[in-house]
């Protein structure tokens, strides 16, 4: 591909996934969630295998999906996004939810609404699974405008601070969290440690 960054130019939605397995609720960031039938009512979701809520929804077949507004905080984005549900509770001291009928929590702040869905069958597209789920339940909760990656990426990610460079050294940003890494060539396998993301949403920084 000649630019990568082609692919920013698709406006998709960001949605905060939620999950359930025992006694655990997890959630994570994802940005493929739309809606393919009206009859039956069915949504679509792209899930990465790395995401400990990928694993819960394969097992339970179950997932609530909060739709993500322009008001959210990035903070949301750093809860839910930036750090594993196989090390932490995400939802530790985090009250602005609610659980719905089918045992779940949906997020409530910073969002506009909520769908309920269960799995009706799934896809294996190699590092990510597709889900197609039957949609249950749901509520609007605002009508704030929906947030964009695009809008994230202007609006909401904060700018990287600019770090003094080590002399002789070269830098490239995250684009999705704005980790910066320093070395002479960023490695193609490379994985953002903070929100995991790969090398491809990494640009060279401008000193």
């Amino acid at each position: 591909m000649k630019d990568p960054k082609a692919m920013y130019a698709l406006s998709y939605g960001l949605f905060v996934l939620t999950a359930r397995r025992g006694e655990q609720d997890n959630g994570c960031i994802i940005n493929t969630g739309i809606q393919v039938t009206s009859q039956p009512n069915r949504v679509l979701i792209a899930v990465n295998k790395s995401n400990f809520t990928h694993d819960m929804i394969l097992e339970t077949g179950a997932f609530n999906l909060s739709v993500l507004t322009e008001k959210a905080d990035f903070s949301l984005f750093q809860r839910f996004g930036f750090q594993s549900g196989r090390d932490t509770d995400k939802f530790r001291g985090f009250d602005r939810v609610q659980r719905t009928e089918n045992g779940l929590l949906a997020v409530t702040e910073g969002t506009s609404a909520w769908l309920s869905c269960k799995v009706a069958s799934t896809v294996d597209l190699g590092t990510h699974t597709l889900f197609v789920a039957d949609v249950t339940d749901g509520d609007v909760l605002s009508r704030e405008p929906s947030a964009t990656y695009a809008y994230y990426q202007a609006n909401i990610k904060p700018k990287p601070a600019a770090a003094p460079a080590q002399p002789g050294k070269k830098r490239w940003v995250c684009t999705v969290c704005g980790y910066i890494y320093e070395g002479e060539t960023l490695p193609a396998d490379f994985i953002c440690p903070i929100c995991k993301h790969p090398a491809s949403d990494f640009e060279p920084v401008a000193d």
